[in-house]
């Protein structure tokens, strides 16, 4: 019974010494719940892919978070986790194509953007950028690399490389790429260069652009032209017409009743079978027109010494 005593004894001894009954038993700190849910929402991401079912459960830990930060829990414990439903919850939302919310539903746990974990800035700068919707990241990245307190963070390097290579660059922002290269320390000698003449490539292509834009729009400027040289030529049509049709009407009303229906009728006939607006027409309206000028003309001279009769 000795030797089975002294067995039974000899790994306690090794363990934790040996008991005592005024000593109470030591036993590990229970995990706070957020932790548990945590794990259900991976669960539910990674396993089942229930996505809502992930969200909600993300969105009650994030919840039972603020609580635990009221009652005075650790707040390192805290961060890691908001940090990490955060990263399942962003995950959750573009499976459910409702990536447009993403920046909005992180902002609501972290308030201002100074304050985003660089894991959810990172997640963020790139889904935004895949939609091709890299204009959603520019103040939120901006403010952030510009606080002073994210500015000694490890992870500080790859944010300001990726919101130059993902925001600024795509979006033509190149005033602001140079300043975020010269005045940072993130960028080294080689890279600095590299960046600076990839900015002024950059440049002289929008440039070269903004010509082109400037050339065709002087292009257009004949094209003006032209359509006012048309306009110049429908009015004389139109002067053309009204010299024709005082001419006609004064030559008529020197002619009998049946005469003048009948040269009304010729009239029509020839103005209907020929397009006053084509340009091939205008000779002979004019050369009509003449004509009758000179009818008219000759008509008023008889008339003028015809003898009167009483």
């Amino acid at each position: 019974m000795k030797t089975d005593a002294a067995i039974s004894a000899g790994p306690l001894k090794g363990l934790a010494g040996p008991l005592r009954s005024s000593e109470p038993a030591r036993t590990a700190p229970a995990a706070p719940p957020a932790l548990h849910l945590l794990e259900e929402a991976a669960d539910l991401l990674v396993v089942h892919r229930d996505f809502p079912g992930a969200l909600e459960t993300c969105e009650r830990a994030c919840r039972s978070l603020a609580r635990d930060a009221l009652a005075g829990e650790p707040a390192a414990t805290s961060l890691e986790a908001k940090c990490s439903l955060c990263v399942v919850g962003i995950q959750a939302l573009a499976e459910m194509d409702r990536w447009q919310e993403v920046l909005s539903w992180v902002l609501q746990y972290y308030q201002v953007p100074e304050k985003l974990p660089p894991k959810v800035l990172e997640l963020c700068i790139l889904l935004y950028s895949k939609m091709q919707e890299p204009g959603a990241m520019l103040e939120v990245a901006s403010a952030w690399l510009q606080n002073p307190g994210n500015q000694g963070l490890p992870e500080y390097g790859v944010l300001a490389e990726l919101h130059l290579q993902r925001v600024l660059l795509p979006l033509g922002h190149l005033s602001e790429a140079e300043e975020l290269v010269v005045n940072s320390t993130a960028f080294g000698v080689e890279r600095r260069l590299e960046v600076l003449q990839a900015v002024h490539t950059a440049r002289q292509q929008q440039n070269s652009t903004e010509q082109k834009q400037d050339l065709s729009g002087c292009q257009e400027v004949p094209k003006v032209n032209q359509g006012g040289s048309f306009s110049h030529k429908f009015l004389a049509l139109l002067r053309l017409l009204c010299r024709l049709w005082n001419s006609a009407v004064s030559h008529f009303l020197s002619l009998p009743f049946k005469r003048s229906l009948l040269a009304a009728l010729v009239l029509c006939v020839l103005v209907l079978r020929f397009d006053p607006a084509s340009p091939p027409s205008l000779p002979f309206l004019y050369q009509l027109a003449q004509l009758l000028h000179r009818i008219q003309k000759a008509v008023c001279a008889q008339l003028r010494w015809f003898p009167l009769r009483d």
